[in-house]
């Protein structure tokens, strides 16, 4: 059943696709009607799994990854078969980390990685292993399927594990990850494959895929036909051969340029020469360029046969070029040995050109992974604007009141609102009409181009987050940030006129000499939470600057009952005190250019965030704030709180337990509201000393107003003319004023995050309440990696 290899190369010969590599300089001269030829060809797919890095596993113990490829709606019959093993790199150093050896399943066609050890946070473990399967061209020809490409992580906790115990890894699969590969890559392909599992099992496999279509020789099928029926020529039987050969040598054609171009693009990506000279310029087949139909004539033998009409030969892109041209009609002209020249020529170049490409990959490996990834990085910028909406907003006046009831600012306000807007026209269900709508445009959309398409995104797209970015303008921008808020036509656009493969360079790979910067995040919980609350979106946070110094906060677990004044005062504590930590360590270890510290606040972590940044002793550390990433933060309290049921709990917990953080939320712990904690907090300068600010919010989300996450302006208020409606105005006017710059490099934006929420049923009680959104920021990370991936300078 399971085949065990060494540890450098191997190649497993009993399989079906190397059956089928025959003899490809057999004859087909004097052969009867009913034994035609079928050409035949194989696509190889070549996996490279460079490294495994432990993100977020949550047990020790034994892990190999097992890998497998399907056709995606065919049947069993043609699996992708695994051909060779090479070992390209000898393993890493200490034996302990690694047990046995890699394997073949003959049974279902896989193959499974050595076992290795896991046993820290941000381990690596160096695999450096090439599997390549082969995949029948002949099992789908003339289908247009995809092809499934799965990973599986399978996990023992035993901390020994002994050689021959491996197998008992079979029953321990812990979680699964798998690739589309739609029809056009199989002609050819060279990605970057990133493998991070599920939100339990967060790791990274730092894979890469390559595939070309390839000729395995020519055989005689056996066609289900009587067999007086291939008797005379133009039978069935013949004609099926025929109606293929001629797609087959296309398909073969197309894998050439294809290969042909990405060795290009990689060799200039990299800054290395490729040699090519071993394109053989002979060609196998010879044909007279000077009309358009081939010269046919006929022999003493009655048999057709093409010739150079001067007796001369023609270079090979000539003859590619003329192939091209190949109609079927033009095709039932050509002998079978013609057709058997024009595949050997055009295979044979193929070969040779996939052939160089592996021997430049080990000469390279290094260069090529990384132009890749970068290559891999700039396509998900364009893949992630699928599901996110980009415009720009100006940023909104300064809203000032004369505190007089019925002045003529809160007439005009009034006036505007019932002029502009219907009595019906609520905020939060604009956003949702407007991501529905959108939800309905991907529903038609049909997503086919030559990359590979995650299915934990592809798999069901229209459960997939809908993502609203609005730029908040009246400052200046960078030309580099004005092109991610272009109109969605006007993007589409800007990436055809200017190449869709433009390389990012992603942060923390190569840092400029005799530079370093200290990059520090703080990851604030919410109200009742974990410290590993936000883990998902730290997971991300790595995956983008692998470099970052992260702070999970834990001072105010169990705490966020207390004042928002003594949380803050904590969490000003805990971070200080890392800091100084971190510095001292990058001290000694070289110069100290720069700081860059980061905060993430989930709920009421956010006030916790800005009540720290209040603190006194956090005044030198200031000038180092970097990015504020706001999810569902009530910054501007429960003020205009639309949801009644959850209006109820929040006086549940202030009447039973005296909970003070809810007195503060609710503006009930003064009677002035003056002097009430939020309005304070708004006055301080909690927000104006970040580089980039980003809120984020949903209008699914019951548990904090709406306009509150968003800090905008609530409509209610503006038909309020008492006090309360000032005190708003007033606190919207501080914290906008804050977010209000003319740095040409600041950026400030809001993300409206709609949650495709069927799952969740609709009579649901975290549905009624509004929780199940609020809850969906911790436990959804395909939001951050579309927010991430577009705005990569952010993060780093």
């Amino acid at each position: 059943m399971f085949r065990k290899l060494g540890w450098f190369v191997g190649l497993n010969q009993n399989n079906l696709a190397t059956k089928r590599l025959l003899n490809a300089d057999q004859t087909a001269s004097a052969r009867p009607n009913h034994q035609l030829p079928m050409l035949d060809a194989v696509h190889e797919v070549a996996v490279y799994i460079h490294r495994f890095h432990n993100l977020d596993l949550f047990e020790q113990g034994w892990y190999r990854i097992k890998v497998t490829l399907r056709w995606e709606d065919g049947e069993d019959s043609y699996p992708g078969i695994p051909a060779r093993v090479v070992q390209y790199e000898a393993p890493e150093v200490g034996a302990d980390n690694l047990c046995g050896v890699w394997m073949i399943d003959d049974k279902d066609n896989s193959f499974s990685t050595p076992s290795f050890r896991i046993r820290y946070a941000r381990q690596d473990v160096f695999l450096a292993i090439m599997i390549s399967f082969y995949l029948s061209y002949g099992g789908y020809e003339g289908k247009s399927s995809a092809v499934i490409l799965k990973f599986e992580l399978f996990h023992t906790p035993t901390p020994e594990m002994r050689p021959e115990l491996q197998s008992s890894l079979d029953g321990c699969a812990a979680s699964v990850h798998e690739y589309r590969i739609p029809p056009k890559a199989l002609l050819g392909l060279h990605s970057y494959c990133p493998v991070h599992f599920d939100a339990f099992h967060a790791v990274l496999v730092d894979t890469s895929v390559h595939i070309s279509l390839l000729k395995s020789g020519y055989h005689t099928p056996q066609l289900k036909v009587p067999s007086y029926s291939l008797a005379s020529k133009g039978t069935y039987g013949e004609d099926y051969v025929r109606s293929n050969k001629a797609a087959l040598i296309k398909a073969l054609i197309a894998a050439h340029d294809i290969l042909l171009d990405d060795l290009r693009r990689i060799s200039k990506g990299i800054n290395q020469a490729i040699d090519l000279t071993g394109i053989t310029f002979e060609p196998y087949v010879t044909k007279s360029l000077n009309s358009t139909s081939p010269a046919h004539e006929k022999s003493a033998d009655d048999e057709a046969s093409l010739q150079l009409s001067d007796g001369t030969q023609i270079s090979a892109e000539k003859v590619i070029q003329y192939i091209n041209h190949v109609t079927e009609e033009l095709c039932q002209s050509f002998s079978w040995d013609d057709m058997l020249n024009f595949f050997q020529f055009i295979g044979n170049q193929l070969l040779y050109l996939w052939n160089t490409f592996l021997k430049f990959h080990r000469e390279n490996k290094t260069n090529i992974l990384e132009f890749l990834r970068n290559s891999w990085a700039n396509d998900r910028r364009t893949e992630c604007s699928i599901w996110m909406v980009y415009s720009k907003v100006d940023m909104p006046h300064q809203y000032v009141s004369n505190g007089v009831e019925g002045t003529s600012l809160y007439r005009s306000l009034r006036g505007r609102s019932s002029s502009t807007r219907s009595s019906n026209d609520d905020p939060v269900q604009t956003a949702t009409m407007r991501a529905e709508l959108h939800r309905r445009g991907i529903a038609q959309m049909r997503i086919n181009d030559r990359s590979l398409q995650d299915m934990y995104i592809f798999g069901d797209p229209l459960r997939v987050p809908i993502i609203i970015v609005e730029c908040l303008e009246n400052m200046h921008r960078s030309a580099s940030v004005k092109s991610y808020f272009l109109p969605l036509e006007d993007k589409a656009r800007h990436i055809l006129e200017n190449g869709s493969r433009a390389i990012i360079k992603l942060p923390g790979n190569s840092p400029p000499q005799n530079e370093h910067v200290l990059r520090v995040v703080v990851f604030v919980h919410g109200f009742q939470g974990h410290h590993l609350d936000l883990r998902l979106i730290r997971n991300q946070w790595l995956l983008i600057d692998p470099k970052i110094q992260v702070l999970m906060s834990e001072t105010n677990e169990d705490k966020t009952s207390e004042d928002f004044r003594e949380m803050g005062s904590r969490l000003a504590q805990e971070v200080i005190s890392f800091l100084k930590k971190k510095m001292d360590k990058a001290s000694r270890v070289g110069n100290l250019k720069d700081i860059k510290l980061s905060f993430v606040g989930h709920s009421i972590g956010n006030l916790i965030i800005r009540a720290a940044l209040a603190e006194s002793i956090m005044e030198p550390y200031l000038r180092y704030l970097y990015t504020y990433v706001s999810i569902s933060g009530p910054h501007l309290g429960y003020m205009y709180s639309s949801n009644s049921i959850f209006n109820s709990g929040l006086w549940l917990l202030k009447k039973i337990k005296g909970t003070q953080c809810i007195h503060q939320l609710t503006f009930t712990d003064d009677h002035d509201l003056e002097n009430t904690f939020i309005y304070n907090l708004s006055k301080k300068k909690t927000l104006a000393n970040f580089k980039n600010v980003i809120l984020l919010s949903s209008p699914q989300d019951g548990y904090v107003p709406y306009h509150s996450a968003k800090i905008e302006l609530c409509p209610a208020a503006t038909l309020d003319f008492s006090k309360q409606g000032k005190v708003f105005l007033e606190m919207l006017n501080n914290c906008l004023d804050q977010m209000r710059t003319h740095s040409e490099h600041r950026i400030v934006m809001r993300c409206d995050i709609n949650f495709e929420t069927s799952s969740y049923g609709r009579r649901s009680f975290n549905t009624l309440i509004g929780r199940a959104a609020h809850i969906e920021f911790l436990e959804c990370d395909i939001f951050v990696k579309f927010i991430m991936w577009s705005f990569p300078e952010l993060f780093s």
